[in-house]
């Protein structure tokens, strides 16, 4: 009777053994086509009071970013991003860019925040079914189109006895961006991603036809993307 007892056992641990593997192995073929990633890095803004860009005279600041990426097909996501960029001028004009500036009525300095939110499609380098199939690398990337919205401080001198005007602006843009990610795990990546943020206006600082081009927004992050799987799913 003991034996029996004791096969009785035997028997039951490898049916829910072999049912609790079998939901597993079940739930790994269902593929996370959602991937939550969040980012942050060091940043800089284009514009016309920003400094000399050639001797990297301009302000590095932080951003932030959180996006939501629907996996569309093997090759092809469709992402949502929302984000937060610091922008500044750098205050070092010399006295006849200061003159011309002084004429023109433009901006000597703008500091504030810039929101962001935008959608863009995105194709993988190298396509993957699942997410248990994907490589240890991948080199992703993709263009879209987006709104951002501007609130700044600005002054129309250097000197520190003005009194700043609050000014805000809302423009469209054109979000670049390129990633590599590593997996480090069956669920999560980390990545190096470059963005540009290439907007239509040139007046986010207030200064106006100084540079040669519009206003622009640069961005270099590290991520952490996790794969997540539909609620339904579970």
């Amino acid at each position: 009777m003991k034996k029996v007892f004791q096969l009785f056992l035997a028997l039951l641990f490898l049916v829910i053994s072999s049912n609790s593997y079998s939901q597993n192995f079940y739930k790994e073929r269902i593929s996370r086509n959602n991937i939550l990633t969040v980012g942050a890095g060091p940043s800089f803004s284009y514009i016309d009071n920003g400094g000399p860009y050639r001797t990297i005279g301009f302000e590095i600041l932080p951003s932030l970013s959180v996006a939501w990426t629907k996996k569309l097909s093997q090759v092809f996501d469709l992402r949502y991003t929302v984000g937060y960029q610091s922008i500044s001028s750098s205050n070092n004009g010399n006295l006849n860019v200061q003159e011309k500036w002084r004429i023109a009525g433009a901006s000597f300095t703008a500091k504030g925040s810039t929101f962001y939110l935008d959608v863009m499609p995105s194709i993988n380098l190298i396509p993957f079914s699942n997410h248990m199939h994907r490589s240890r690398f991948n080199i992703y990337g993709g263009a879209g189109i987006g709104v951002m919205a501007v609130s700044t401080k600005q002054t129309k001198s250097y000197s520190p006895d003005e009194r700043p005007t609050n000014e805000s602006l809302t423009t469209a843009y054109v979000p670049v961006r390129a990633g590599l990610s590593y997996r480090i795990g069956p669920y999560s990546d980390i990545a190096g991603e470059g963005t540009m943020l290439l907007t239509f206006t040139d007046n986010i600082d207030g200064n106006v036809g100084f540079n040669r081009f519009a206003d622009h927004l640069f961005q270099a992050q590290i991520v952490f993307r996790r794969y997540i799987l539909p609620k339904n799913k579970d």
